[in-house]
């Protein structure tokens, strides 16, 4: 486990160095400060100690400790436990990962727990980036950096978007094409979005509930307007996502269709050439029945009539269903 702990003063955030954690805690409660804690790949004795040291709900640590949460926001008392999912697109793979971040924010302190996560590390440093220079937010404490946090990630969610758009928009050339293979990229998009959508969506019943309780917790304007900033860049992202579900059904419908489509015409293609082929073998069975009195058999023209016969069976019928369109 690393751990990385900064201060957050009035005009700045500023890393320190303490033996121990409870050493940090006793110099920043000196200093009027307030705590941002980073805790990576943390085990469950270690996160315990933080806990007690921070007086955490033992069902959020308990939470926290297990991962692989869906996204949620739980208040216990004065700490809210949140969890995030940052994501990020493999165009090559036509995937996005997920990772993931749980944040215990209270009156003094703000605490990220990243587990063994390829996402998660990333998303922390880049969210505290967001509040440097700015110490407006930085004299919000806890509560900005819980801001810098969702805002950093669902700002993170835009490349997906685009990316997924962009494949979308390839699919949609791709179906009426003919291209082999559309049917299993459509599927397969289709269960990306639709794991966007769990990760997304409940970030805009999330931060709605921040501002239902705005007033009770003492939520200040400023960050209730940054707070509604990014419900705006959610709920855009959420509306883009059932766009895109909603496409690749039609894309699954029309590539079904499509298919149905080329199923019939090869049917018919086939049922016409059997029908051409029919007459001809008709009137070869008859002549080939083999009983002594046949009076054609003993017609000069008897065989090139039959064979001219069968010719013009053949070539009306390949006419006729030309015309119609079965070839």
């Amino acid at each position: 486990m690393s751990v990385e702990l900064n201060t957050v003063y009035v005009d700045k955030i500023a890393p320190i160095a303490c033996p121990s954690l409870p050493d940090a805690f006793r110099m920043l409660a000196e200093q009027g400060a307030s705590a941002c804690i980073v805790l990576h790949q943390p085990d469950a004795e270690e996160l315990g100690d933080v806990a007690v040291a921070l007086g955490l709900h033992e069902l959020a640590v308990e939470d926290s400790a297990e991962g692989h949460q869906r996204p949620k926001l739980e208040r216990y008392g004065e700490t809210l436990f949140v969890v995030l999912k940052p994501a990020v697109y493999h165009d090559e793979k036509e995937e996005v990962e997920f990772g993931e971040v749980h944040a215990f924010v209270g009156a003094d302190f703000f605490l990220a727990v990243v587990p063994a996560d390829p996402r998660g590390p990333q998303a922390v440093p880049r969210a505290l980036q967001r509040m440097s220079g700015k110490p407006g937010l930085v004299t919000a404490g806890p509560q900005a950096q819980l801001w810098a946090l969702m805002d950093s990630i669902v700002d993170g969610y835009l490349p997906v978007i685009d990316g997924l758009e962009e494949d979308i928009n390839q699919i949609e050339d791709q179906l009426f094409a003919g291209v082999p293979g559309v049917s299993k990229r459509i599927y397969e998009l289709f269960g990306e979005v639709v794991a966007f959508q769990r990760a997304a969506r409940p970030l805009v019943y999330m931060i709605e509930n921040l501002h239902r309780g705005a007033e009770k917790y003492h939520l200040p304007v400023e960050m209730q307007r940054r707070f509604r900033d990014v419900l705006d860049h959610a709920i855009r992202t959420v509306e883009r996502l059932d766009t895109f579900r909603q496409l690749l059904q039609n894309a699954l419908t029309v590539d079904s269709t499509l298919a149905a489509q080329k199923q019939n015409d090869d049917t018919k293609r086939i049922s016409g050439w059997a029908a051409i082929l029919f007459a001809p073998t008709l009137i070869a069975a008859i002549y080939g029945m083999n009983f002594t009195h046949m009076p054609e058999l003993q017609w000069t023209w008897g065989y090139p009539l039959s064979i001219l016969a069968m010719v013009l069976f053949a070539a009306t019928l390949f006419v006729v269903f030309k015309v119609k369109r079965w070839f």
